[in-house]
């Protein structure tokens, strides 16, 4: 039995069964939430310029995957307690006690070590330091720092989303440039929107847990009004890939297009009447989002100029 409890509360009991699967263990590492993440480092990697022998590029990417799912399993972790008072997250497998928590946090703990070291050994240190760096953001700095405090918590911890392109690019060069700083600002500026979209129509549950998001400390019109801003900014950056060579004329005009569709989906969100439509905008602008970020990605590689993994 082990007991939850959210900021002081009244604790509530949890029986751990022992009876977790291997697919719970996967669970513990939010596959979906990395399949987003090793994307974006595979872009990173093939388009950065240079050559990576392919046995060494499979590494850099599972080291990558496994980096980010241990992370999201210490997260799980230290969340537990508002994971089980949240519809969203109830079905994980802490919450059902379906894994004990020492057990996951081991879990985390071990497979980060692993996979920050294989990438030093395997690929190369400068790759290796910026995958410990995104790890150790994500689980200090955003999941038991920033969560709880301040509603600034997805704009400042989402630098940690925004790592793997320069781990992937990295892992190529052995280093860090201009270029892939533009690749990890284009998801800085992505998250806060595509997060506060989700925000807007979950903020009862956030409310509820006690964290601190957006939309439930500053209320819906200022939120929607920062997710304007911030898809207004998105617009000219997802261009910077091009002016810096990156990629070619077909990517920059698919930037141009998916841009102005984001903007798009911000100005119907801010337009929207809330809770009256069900959020349907904010629903639609968070599944826009995703596809956003997996199509202008896309685009870069096949429209990559430089990369020498193509």
């Amino acid at each position: 039995m082990t007991e939850l409890s959210i900021d002081g509360g009244a604790p509530v009991a949890v029986r751990v069964s022992g009876r977790a699967t291997w697919r719970d263990y996967v669970d513990l590492l939010k596959p979906r939430v990395m399949t987003l993440v090793v994307f974006t480092g595979f872009v990173g990697l093939v388009v950065a310029p240079g050559h990576l022998h392919p046995v060494l590029a499979a590494t850099a990417i599972l080291c990558i995957a496994v980096g980010a799912g241990s992370a999201g399993a210490i997260n799980m972790w230290y969340d537990r307690d508002i994971d089980a008072v949240m519809t969203r997250t109830q079905a994980r497998p802490l919450p059902r006690g379906l894994i004990d928590p020492g057990e996951a946090l081991g879990f985390g703990v071990v497979l980060t070590a692993a996979a920050v070291g294989l990438m030093g050994l395997a690929v190369n240190w400068a790759a290796a330091a910026l995958l410990a760096l995104a790890s150790a953001f994500y689980v200090f700095v955003y999941t038991m720092w920033l969560k709880r405090r301040t509603p600034q918590n997805i704009v400042i911890g989402g630098a940690a989303g925004a790592f793997p392109p320069m781990i992937g690019w990295a892992a190529v060069t052995g280093d860090v440039s201009w270029a892939s700083l533009a690749l990890f600002a284009i998801i800085f500026l992505w998250t806060p929107p595509h997060f506060w979209a989700l925000g807007l129509y979950r903020c009862g549950e956030y409310a509820k847990a006690g964290v601190p998001m957006m939309p439930v400390v500053a209320g819906e019109r200022r939120t929607k009004a920062q997710m304007l801003l911030y898809s207004a900014l998105l617009l000219p950056l997802g261009l910077v890939p091009y002016a810096a060579g990156v990629a070619g004329l077909t990517y920059a005009g698919g930037a141009l297009v998916l841009g102005a569709l984001f903007v798009v989906c911000a100005v119907r969100v801010w337009r929207e009447a809330g809770a009256q439509t069900g959020y349907r905008a904010a629903k639609q602008m968070f599944g826009f989002s995703i596809f956003y970020l997996f199509a202008l990605f896309g685009l870069m590689v096949m429209d990559c100029s430089q990369g020498g993994l193509v």
